[in-house]
């Protein structure tokens, strides 16, 4: 989509962020709903391993870990080209680790891609990307070929910590939207950058 001018000439006082749910936002407090209509990138793992389990907040804060990745990133964590159920979920599990047991018992898919443990098998034209991996080759290096300075050890980290608390498989283990708030990363270098910004 072109919105007049190239992202890279416009000043972040200037940007104006318009967030839109396309109809698809609900509260679980007040609706019920079972089926998860976020693109397959950010859909939360449970929408395929506990269909018959209510979404709620956890769920939420699957997708918005994907987003702030895919913000800080410009890139998807996981790879949503030609995805399917499957494609995904191999992505999750490169990055993230095995799945829960009982999710991990029922996948099929993993066959031929796994080994039982959870360790890759080499896969042609689907190579195994590790968390650290996707980091340094789809943040770093980009940043670094446009003269941009890394992303330094301490700041990693806390987006590490934030993220993977965020992206945890079982939705009762992710952080809630306080605890992301009051995170070290937020703390230390989103929310003053975002004063900055407000102020000037």
């Amino acid at each position: 989509m072109w919105l007049g001018e190239a992202s890279d000439k416009i000043k972040p006082p200037e940007a104006k962020t318009l967030l839109s749910d396309f109809d698809e936002a609900f509260s679980p407090t007040k609706q019920q709903r079972f089926e998860s209509h976020t693109p397959l990138v950010g859909r939360p793992p449970e929408a395929r391993f506990e269909p018959h389990k209510l979404l709620s907040f956890p769920s939420d804060i699957w997708s918005l870990g994907c987003s702030l990745w895919n913000i800080i990133d410009q890139n998807s964590l996981f790879d949503g080209m030609f995805a399917t159920e499957d494609s995904i979920t191999c992505e999750q599990v490169d990055a993230l680790g095995i799945l829960p047991l009982e999710w991990w018992s029922r996948w099929e898919g993993r066959h031929g891609r796994f080994m039982e443990d959870g360790k890759p098998i080499n896969r042609d034209g689907d190579p195994h990307r590790s968390w650290e991996a996707r980091f340094e080759q789809d943040m770093q290096e980009p940043r670094q070929r446009k003269g941009m300075p890394r992303i330094e050890i301490a700041e990693r980290d806390a987006i590490f910590k934030m993220l993977k608390s965020m992206l945890k498989f079982r939705p009762e283990d992710r952080s809630t939207a306080k605890k992301i708030l009051e995170c070290e990363w937020m703390v230390k270098w989103a929310l003053p950058e975002y004063e900055k910004i407000r102020s000037v």
